[in-house]
Protein backbone atom coordinates (compact mmCIF):
# COMPACT_ATOMS: atom_id res chain seq x y z
CA UNK A 1 0.00 0.00 0.00
CA UNK A 2 0.77 3.38 -1.44
CA UNK A 3 0.52 6.75 0.28
CA UNK A 4 -1.38 7.61 -3.01
CA UNK A 5 -3.80 4.39 -2.14
CA UNK A 6 -5.66 6.74 0.53
CA UNK A 7 -6.60 9.10 -1.33
CA UNK A 8 -10.66 8.91 -1.40
CA UNK A 9 -10.66 6.60 1.88
CA UNK A 10 -11.45 6.70 5.78
CA UNK A 11 -8.32 7.00 7.45
CA UNK A 12 -7.42 6.63 10.86
CA UNK A 13 -3.66 7.41 12.26
CA UNK A 14 -3.22 5.73 15.57
CA UNK A 15 -0.60 7.72 17.86
CA UNK A 16 -0.36 11.37 18.66
CA UNK A 17 3.41 11.53 18.72
CA UNK A 18 6.23 12.73 16.21
CA UNK A 19 5.59 9.69 13.77
CA UNK A 20 1.48 10.42 14.33
CA UNK A 21 2.05 14.14 13.54
CA UNK A 22 4.14 13.56 10.23
CA UNK A 23 1.38 10.30 8.95
CA UNK A 24 -1.39 13.52 9.20
CA UNK A 25 0.50 15.92 7.14
CA UNK A 26 1.44 13.38 4.55
CA UNK A 27 -1.99 11.89 4.41
CA UNK A 28 -3.71 15.11 4.29
CA UNK A 29 -1.79 16.05 1.04
CA UNK A 30 -3.31 12.94 -0.30
CA UNK A 31 -7.20 14.36 0.07
CA UNK A 32 -8.48 11.14 1.85
CA UNK A 33 -12.24 11.11 1.90
CA UNK A 34 -12.47 11.34 6.15
CA UNK A 35 -9.11 11.25 8.57
CA UNK A 36 -9.09 11.17 11.98
CA UNK A 37 -6.88 10.44 15.09
CA UNK A 38 -6.73 8.13 17.47
CA UNK A 39 -4.78 8.32 20.95
CA UNK A 40 -5.48 5.30 23.21
CA UNK A 41 -3.07 6.30 26.17
CA UNK A 42 -4.44 6.37 29.66
CA UNK A 43 -2.99 10.07 30.14
CA UNK A 44 -5.21 13.24 28.41
CA UNK A 45 -4.58 13.34 25.17
CA UNK A 46 -1.95 16.11 23.81
CA UNK A 47 -3.03 19.60 24.48
CA UNK A 48 -1.26 21.11 21.31
CA UNK A 49 -2.83 18.48 18.80
CA UNK A 50 -4.17 20.64 15.59
CA UNK A 51 -7.80 19.36 14.99
CA UNK A 52 -7.90 21.03 11.75
CA UNK A 53 -6.87 18.29 9.72
CA UNK A 54 -7.34 15.22 11.93
CA UNK A 55 -9.88 15.10 15.05
CA UNK A 56 -8.43 13.46 17.15
CA UNK A 57 -10.51 10.82 19.79
CA UNK A 58 -9.76 8.80 22.76
CA UNK A 59 -11.10 5.88 24.67
CA UNK A 60 -14.04 4.17 23.13
CA UNK A 61 -15.09 6.71 20.70
CA UNK A 62 -11.34 5.85 19.55
CA UNK A 63 -11.75 2.45 19.24
CA UNK A 64 -14.97 3.10 16.99
CA UNK A 65 -13.44 5.17 14.90
CA UNK A 66 -10.13 2.86 14.11
CA UNK A 67 -12.90 0.13 13.43
CA UNK A 68 -14.76 1.77 10.83
CA UNK A 69 -11.98 3.21 9.05
CA UNK A 70 -11.14 1.42 5.95
CA UNK A 71 -7.15 1.85 6.62
CA UNK A 72 -5.96 2.46 10.05
CA UNK A 73 -2.10 3.76 10.23
CA UNK A 74 -0.24 2.81 13.48
CA UNK A 75 2.47 4.73 14.89
CA UNK A 76 5.63 2.19 16.23
CA UNK A 77 4.91 3.15 19.56
CA UNK A 78 1.66 1.40 19.69
CA UNK A 79 2.33 -2.73 19.78
CA UNK A 80 1.57 -5.77 17.74
CA UNK A 81 -0.04 -6.88 21.28
CA UNK A 82 -2.17 -4.25 21.80
CA UNK A 83 -5.99 -5.42 22.03
CA UNK A 84 -7.37 -3.05 19.93
CA UNK A 85 -4.37 -4.52 16.88
CA UNK A 86 -5.65 -7.56 17.81
CA UNK A 87 -9.63 -7.02 17.60
CA UNK A 88 -8.89 -4.68 14.57
CA UNK A 89 -7.37 -7.66 12.83
CA UNK A 90 -9.65 -9.81 13.92
CA UNK A 91 -12.36 -7.89 12.35
CA UNK A 92 -10.06 -7.98 9.02
CA UNK A 93 -9.73 -3.46 9.77
CA UNK A 94 -6.41 -3.39 7.50
CA UNK A 95 -3.46 -1.65 9.55
CA UNK A 96 -0.43 -0.44 8.38
CA UNK A 97 2.38 1.89 9.28
CA UNK A 98 3.83 5.46 8.22
CA UNK A 99 7.18 3.73 7.37
CA UNK A 100 5.23 0.84 5.17
CA UNK A 101 3.70 3.11 3.35
CA UNK A 102 6.63 5.38 2.93
CA UNK A 103 9.15 2.42 1.90
CA UNK A 104 6.85 1.52 -0.93
CA UNK A 105 7.50 4.83 -2.82
CA UNK A 106 11.23 4.59 -1.95
CA UNK A 107 12.77 1.11 -1.41
CA UNK A 108 14.68 1.08 -4.47
CA UNK A 109 16.70 4.38 -2.74
CA UNK A 110 17.03 2.86 0.33
CA UNK A 111 19.37 1.22 2.55
CA UNK A 112 17.18 0.44 6.34
CA UNK A 113 19.52 -1.02 9.74
CA UNK A 114 17.97 -2.99 11.72
CA UNK A 115 19.13 -4.89 14.53
CA UNK A 116 18.52 -5.46 18.86
CA UNK A 117 21.78 -3.67 19.54
CA UNK A 118 23.89 -1.28 16.95
CA UNK A 119 21.28 -0.18 14.30
CA UNK A 120 21.78 3.46 15.48
CA UNK A 121 25.45 3.57 16.09
CA UNK A 122 25.60 1.47 12.29
CA UNK A 123 23.22 3.70 10.48
CA UNK A 124 24.30 6.57 11.61
CA UNK A 125 28.10 5.48 10.71
CA UNK A 126 27.24 4.25 7.36
CA UNK A 127 25.78 7.93 6.46
CA UNK A 128 28.55 9.67 8.02
CA UNK A 129 31.25 7.80 5.91
CA UNK A 130 28.95 7.88 2.70
CA UNK A 131 28.58 12.07 3.01
CA UNK A 132 32.74 12.29 4.12
CA UNK A 133 33.57 10.11 0.78
CA UNK A 134 30.95 12.50 -1.12
CA UNK A 135 28.20 10.27 -1.87
CA UNK A 136 24.77 12.55 -0.40
CA UNK A 137 22.38 10.78 1.37
CA UNK A 138 19.45 11.70 4.05
CA UNK A 139 19.71 9.59 6.95
CA UNK A 140 16.55 9.31 9.28
CA UNK A 141 13.59 6.58 10.75
CA UNK A 142 13.78 5.50 14.10
CA UNK A 143 16.91 7.68 15.41
CA UNK A 144 16.52 11.25 13.72
CA UNK A 145 13.51 12.17 10.74
CA UNK A 146 9.85 10.41 10.74
CA UNK A 147 10.04 8.77 7.10
CA UNK A 148 6.96 10.69 5.64
CA UNK A 149 8.66 13.80 6.70
CA UNK A 150 11.72 13.23 5.06
CA UNK A 151 12.89 15.32 2.17
CA UNK A 152 13.40 13.88 -1.44
CA UNK A 153 17.04 12.74 -1.74
CA UNK A 154 18.62 10.45 -4.39
CA UNK A 155 19.82 7.98 -1.49
CA UNK A 156 18.74 7.42 1.88
CA UNK A 157 20.25 5.43 5.02
CA UNK A 158 17.49 4.56 7.89
CA UNK A 159 17.34 2.82 11.32
CA UNK A 160 14.46 0.73 11.36
CA UNK A 161 13.11 -0.34 14.94
CA UNK A 162 11.69 -3.89 15.16
CA UNK A 163 8.25 -1.85 15.39
CA UNK A 164 8.99 -0.25 11.74
CA UNK A 165 10.15 -3.31 10.14
CA UNK A 166 6.90 -5.29 11.49
CA UNK A 167 4.65 -3.54 9.15
CA UNK A 168 7.16 -3.35 5.83
CA UNK A 169 5.08 -4.84 2.72
CA UNK A 170 8.80 -3.96 0.76
CA UNK A 171 11.98 -4.02 2.20
CA UNK A 172 14.54 -1.68 1.23
CA UNK A 173 17.03 -2.29 -1.80
CA UNK A 174 19.85 -2.85 1.29
CA UNK A 175 18.60 -4.82 4.03
CA UNK A 176 21.09 -4.79 7.05
CA UNK A 177 21.05 -6.43 10.22
CA UNK A 178 23.56 -6.53 12.78
CA UNK A 179 22.38 -8.48 16.20
CA UNK A 180 19.84 -10.68 17.33
CA UNK A 181 18.82 -11.11 20.69
CA UNK A 182 15.39 -11.27 22.92
CA UNK A 183 14.03 -7.62 23.23
CA UNK A 184 10.93 -6.10 23.47
CA UNK A 185 8.82 -9.06 24.10
CA UNK A 186 6.25 -7.68 26.20
CA UNK A 187 5.64 -5.68 22.86
CA UNK A 188 6.11 -8.41 20.67
CA UNK A 189 4.34 -10.85 22.42
CA UNK A 190 7.42 -13.72 22.17
CA UNK A 191 10.93 -13.93 21.19
CA UNK A 192 10.25 -15.59 18.04
CA UNK A 193 7.70 -13.07 16.77
CA UNK A 194 10.36 -10.53 17.66
CA UNK A 195 12.82 -12.14 15.90
CA UNK A 196 10.04 -12.50 13.03
CA UNK A 197 9.03 -9.18 13.10
CA UNK A 198 12.90 -8.13 12.73
CA UNK A 199 13.52 -10.34 10.00
CA UNK A 200 10.62 -8.77 8.13
CA UNK A 201 13.00 -6.32 7.10
CA UNK A 202 14.27 -9.20 4.50
CA UNK A 203 11.19 -10.80 3.65
CA UNK A 204 10.18 -8.43 0.37
CA UNK A 205 13.07 -8.83 -2.17
CA UNK A 206 16.44 -6.75 -1.03
CA UNK A 207 18.68 -6.43 -3.32
CA UNK A 208 21.53 -7.04 -0.90
CA UNK A 209 21.50 -8.00 2.29
CA UNK A 210 24.29 -7.89 4.84
CA UNK A 211 24.52 -9.18 8.49
CA UNK A 212 27.05 -9.12 11.03
CA UNK A 213 28.57 -12.88 10.62
CA UNK A 214 29.72 -12.87 13.95
CA UNK A 215 26.07 -13.00 15.55
CA UNK A 216 24.94 -16.63 15.99
CA UNK A 217 21.59 -15.96 15.89
CA UNK A 218 21.36 -13.79 12.74
CA UNK A 219 23.92 -16.92 10.84
CA UNK A 220 21.25 -19.84 11.97
CA UNK A 221 18.68 -17.17 10.33
CA UNK A 222 19.71 -16.44 7.63
CA UNK A 223 21.87 -19.68 6.15
CA UNK A 224 18.84 -20.30 3.28
CA UNK A 225 19.67 -16.46 2.40
CA UNK A 226 21.85 -14.57 -0.48
CA UNK A 227 23.61 -12.90 2.19
CA UNK A 228 27.06 -10.74 2.57
CA UNK A 229 28.65 -11.97 6.48
CA UNK A 230 30.54 -8.58 7.90
CA UNK A 231 33.21 -9.39 10.49
CA UNK A 232 34.48 -12.84 9.00
CA UNK A 233 37.98 -13.37 7.69
CA UNK A 234 36.56 -13.94 4.15
CA UNK A 235 35.18 -10.25 4.26
CA UNK A 236 35.66 -6.68 6.48
CA UNK A 237 36.68 -8.11 9.86
CA UNK A 238 39.41 -7.31 12.50
CA UNK A 239 42.79 -8.97 12.69
CA UNK A 240 46.38 -8.64 13.50
CA UNK A 241 48.02 -5.92 11.32
CA UNK A 242 51.57 -5.56 9.93
CA UNK A 243 52.44 -4.15 13.34
CA UNK A 244 50.78 -6.51 14.92
CA UNK A 245 48.09 -4.57 16.16
CA UNK A 246 44.47 -4.66 15.43
CA UNK A 247 43.57 -3.94 12.22
CA UNK A 248 40.67 -3.26 9.71
CA UNK A 249 41.48 -6.25 6.88
CA UNK A 250 39.14 -6.80 3.70
CA UNK A 251 39.77 -10.41 3.47
CA UNK A 252 43.61 -10.61 3.32
CA UNK A 253 44.45 -6.73 2.76
CA UNK A 254 45.16 -4.70 5.85
CA UNK A 255 43.75 -1.37 5.35
CA UNK A 256 44.00 0.84 8.74
CA UNK A 257 44.92 0.20 12.41
CA UNK A 258 41.14 -0.50 14.39
CA UNK A 259 42.40 2.90 17.27
CA UNK A 260 41.03 5.13 13.86
CA UNK A 261 37.73 4.18 15.00
CA UNK A 262 37.11 6.29 18.27
CA UNK A 263 34.96 4.04 19.77
CA UNK A 264 35.35 1.22 22.27
CA UNK A 265 34.30 -2.60 22.27
CA UNK A 266 34.06 -5.62 19.44
CA UNK A 267 30.37 -4.90 18.74
CA UNK A 268 31.58 -1.56 17.73
CA UNK A 269 34.37 -3.58 15.23
CA UNK A 270 31.39 -4.83 13.83
CA UNK A 271 29.47 -2.75 13.50
CA UNK A 272 32.05 -0.88 11.65
CA UNK A 273 32.47 -3.81 9.64
CA UNK A 274 29.01 -4.30 8.48
CA UNK A 275 29.30 -0.58 7.92
CA UNK A 276 31.94 -1.18 5.04
CA UNK A 277 30.63 -3.59 3.56
CA UNK A 278 27.32 -1.75 3.05
CA UNK A 279 29.77 1.40 1.31
CA UNK A 280 31.27 -1.82 -1.52
CA UNK A 281 27.59 -3.05 -2.11
CA UNK A 282 27.21 0.80 -3.00
CA UNK A 283 29.96 0.98 -5.04
CA UNK A 284 32.80 2.74 -3.03
CA UNK A 285 36.03 0.76 -3.22
CA UNK A 286 36.80 0.38 0.25
CA UNK A 287 40.50 -0.79 -0.62
CA UNK A 288 41.41 1.39 -3.06
CA UNK A 289 40.44 4.08 -1.01
CA UNK A 290 41.75 3.33 2.51
CA UNK A 291 42.89 6.64 3.40
CA UNK A 292 39.82 8.69 2.86
CA UNK A 293 37.75 5.87 4.44
CA UNK A 294 40.01 5.95 7.70
CA UNK A 295 39.68 9.80 8.09
CA UNK A 296 36.04 9.52 7.47
CA UNK A 297 36.25 6.97 10.11
CA UNK A 298 37.90 8.51 12.67
CA UNK A 299 36.20 11.39 12.00
CA UNK A 300 32.81 9.41 13.67
CA UNK A 301 31.46 11.00 16.65
CA UNK A 302 29.83 8.52 18.77
CA UNK A 303 26.20 8.89 19.81
CA UNK A 304 25.04 10.06 22.89
CA UNK A 305 24.16 7.73 25.88
CA UNK A 306 25.97 4.49 24.21
CA UNK A 307 29.63 4.12 25.93
CA UNK A 308 29.69 7.82 25.95
CA UNK A 309 32.67 8.67 28.49
CA UNK A 310 32.41 11.16 31.08
CA UNK A 311 35.65 13.01 32.03
CA UNK A 312 36.24 12.75 36.07
CA UNK A 313 38.98 14.69 37.89
CA UNK A 314 39.24 11.17 40.19
CA UNK A 315 41.04 9.34 37.25
CA UNK A 316 38.06 7.14 37.19
CA UNK A 317 36.35 7.09 33.90
CA UNK A 318 32.46 6.81 34.38
CA UNK A 319 30.53 5.43 30.85
CA UNK A 320 26.75 6.39 30.20
CA UNK A 321 25.43 3.73 28.03
CA UNK A 322 22.13 4.39 29.69
CA UNK A 323 20.70 3.15 26.04
CA UNK A 324 21.26 -0.50 27.24
CA UNK A 325 17.20 -1.93 28.30
CA UNK A 326 18.30 -5.94 28.06
CA UNK A 327 20.94 -8.06 29.56
CA UNK A 328 22.38 -8.51 26.15
CA UNK A 329 23.48 -5.23 25.82
CA UNK A 330 25.40 -4.87 28.88
CA UNK A 331 27.07 -7.99 28.33
CA UNK A 332 28.45 -5.73 25.31
CA UNK A 333 29.11 -2.58 27.29
CA UNK A 334 30.84 -4.72 30.28
CA UNK A 335 33.06 -7.03 27.30
CA UNK A 336 34.22 -3.15 25.93
CA UNK A 337 36.37 -2.29 29.19
CA UNK A 338 37.36 -5.96 29.97
CA UNK A 339 41.22 -5.43 31.32
CA UNK A 340 40.05 -2.53 33.45
CA UNK A 341 38.71 -2.48 37.14
CA UNK A 342 35.30 -2.62 36.68
CA UNK A 343 32.05 -1.17 38.67
CA UNK A 344 28.90 -1.51 36.41
CA UNK A 345 25.54 -0.18 37.38
CA UNK A 346 22.41 -2.15 36.87
CA UNK A 347 19.04 -1.90 36.95
CA UNK A 348 15.80 -0.53 36.21
CA UNK A 349 11.89 -1.04 34.90
CA UNK A 350 11.46 -4.73 35.71
CA UNK A 351 9.47 -6.47 32.63
CA UNK A 352 10.72 -9.89 33.75
CA UNK A 353 13.52 -10.17 31.34
CA UNK A 354 15.10 -13.73 32.38
CA UNK A 355 19.12 -12.10 33.49
CA UNK A 356 20.60 -15.68 33.49
CA UNK A 357 22.57 -15.11 29.69
CA UNK A 358 24.35 -12.47 32.28
CA UNK A 359 25.24 -14.85 34.79
CA UNK A 360 26.52 -16.85 32.32
CA UNK A 361 28.32 -14.34 30.72
CA UNK A 362 30.25 -13.20 33.39
CA UNK A 363 30.90 -16.43 35.41
CA UNK A 364 35.02 -15.72 34.63
CA UNK A 365 34.94 -11.99 35.19
CA UNK A 366 35.92 -10.00 37.79
CA UNK A 367 33.83 -6.77 38.44
CA UNK A 368 31.41 -5.34 41.12
CA UNK A 369 27.61 -4.90 40.36
CA UNK A 370 25.57 -2.24 41.53
CA UNK A 371 21.98 -2.77 42.06
CA UNK A 372 19.03 -0.16 41.52
CA UNK A 373 15.55 -0.11 41.61
CA UNK A 374 13.59 -1.88 40.22
CA UNK A 375 15.28 -5.01 39.21
CA UNK A 376 18.35 -3.89 40.00
CA UNK A 377 18.35 -6.09 43.46
CA UNK A 378 16.65 -9.19 40.97
CA UNK A 379 19.79 -8.87 38.90
CA UNK A 380 22.04 -9.26 41.96
CA UNK A 381 20.23 -12.23 42.99
CA UNK A 382 20.71 -13.68 39.48
CA UNK A 383 24.51 -13.00 40.20
CA UNK A 384 24.52 -14.14 43.83
CA UNK A 385 27.53 -16.99 44.09
CA UNK A 386 29.81 -16.18 40.73
CA UNK A 387 32.78 -16.15 42.26
CA UNK A 388 34.54 -12.62 41.17
CA UNK A 389 31.53 -10.72 41.29
CA UNK A 390 31.14 -8.36 43.73
CA UNK A 391 27.43 -6.79 44.04
CA UNK A 392 25.65 -4.21 46.53
CA UNK A 393 22.43 -2.20 46.63
CA UNK A 394 21.47 1.19 46.56
CA UNK A 395 18.68 3.05 46.52
CA UNK A 396 18.89 5.02 43.08
CA UNK A 397 21.33 6.18 40.86
CA UNK A 398 22.99 9.24 42.54
CA UNK A 399 23.58 6.82 45.51
CA UNK A 400 24.36 4.15 43.30
CA UNK A 401 27.67 6.75 41.82
CA UNK A 402 29.24 7.64 44.88
CA UNK A 403 28.99 3.87 45.91
CA UNK A 404 30.85 3.06 43.05
CA UNK A 405 33.55 5.68 43.51
CA UNK A 406 34.26 3.65 47.29
CA UNK A 407 34.07 0.36 45.42
CA UNK A 408 35.88 1.18 41.94
CA UNK A 409 39.77 0.77 42.35
CA UNK A 410 42.01 3.95 41.25
CA UNK A 411 41.95 4.30 37.35
CA UNK A 412 38.67 1.95 36.72
CA UNK A 413 35.72 2.44 35.38
CA UNK A 414 32.11 3.58 36.36
CA UNK A 415 29.80 2.31 33.63
CA UNK A 416 26.11 2.97 33.82
CA UNK A 417 24.52 -0.32 31.95
CA UNK A 418 21.10 -1.24 33.49
CA UNK A 419 20.13 -3.61 31.10
CA UNK A 420 16.76 -2.54 31.72
CA UNK A 421 14.22 0.81 30.94
CA UNK A 422 14.15 3.76 32.43
CA UNK A 423 10.79 4.49 32.92
CA UNK A 424 9.52 4.44 36.05
CA UNK A 425 12.12 6.42 37.79
CA UNK A 426 13.04 8.45 34.90
CA UNK A 427 10.75 10.34 31.55
CA UNK A 428 13.44 8.27 29.27
CA UNK A 429 16.85 7.23 29.04
CA UNK A 430 17.82 10.73 27.85
CA UNK A 431 16.68 11.56 31.35
CA UNK A 432 18.56 8.93 32.97
CA UNK A 433 21.93 9.95 31.16
CA UNK A 434 21.29 13.78 32.56
CA UNK A 435 20.98 12.02 36.38
CA UNK A 436 24.09 9.81 36.18
CA UNK A 437 25.94 12.87 34.71
CA UNK A 438 24.57 15.24 37.35
CA UNK A 439 25.75 12.55 39.91
CA UNK A 440 29.54 12.58 38.60
CA UNK A 441 29.64 15.71 38.84
CA UNK A 442 28.05 16.20 42.36
CA UNK A 443 30.31 13.59 44.10
CA UNK A 444 33.54 14.61 41.78
CA UNK A 445 36.87 15.50 44.95
CA UNK A 446 37.17 18.76 44.67
CA UNK A 447 41.27 19.84 43.41
CA UNK A 448 43.46 20.49 46.51
CA UNK A 449 44.42 24.38 46.28
CA UNK A 450 48.21 24.65 45.18
CA UNK A 451 49.65 26.09 47.83
CA UNK A 452 51.08 29.55 47.73
CA UNK A 453 54.51 30.50 45.72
Amino acid sequence: MRLADLRGRTVAVWGTGREGRAAVTAITAQSPATLVAVDDSATAAPADWDSGSAPLFTGEDGFARLAAADVVVRSPGVPQTHPWVIELRRRGVPITGGTALWMADHAARTVGVTGSKGKSTTSSLISHLLTALGRRNAFGGNIGVPLLAMPEADLYVLELSSYQCSDLTDSPRTAVLTSLFPEHLDSHGSEERYYADKLNIIAHGPETIIYNGTDPRLTRRLLNEEATAAGLPDGYHVAPGPDGRPYLHRAAEPLFARAVLPLAGRHNESNLCVALAVLEALGVDCVADRDAVADAVSGFAGLPHRLAEISDPSGLTFVDDSISTSPYSAMHAIDAYAGRPLTVIVGGTDRGLDYTPLREHLAECELTVIGVPDSGPRILDTLAGLPGVRTARADDLPTAVALARELTPDGGVVLLSPAAPSYGHFRNFEHRSEVFAAAVCDTAPVPAPHPAG
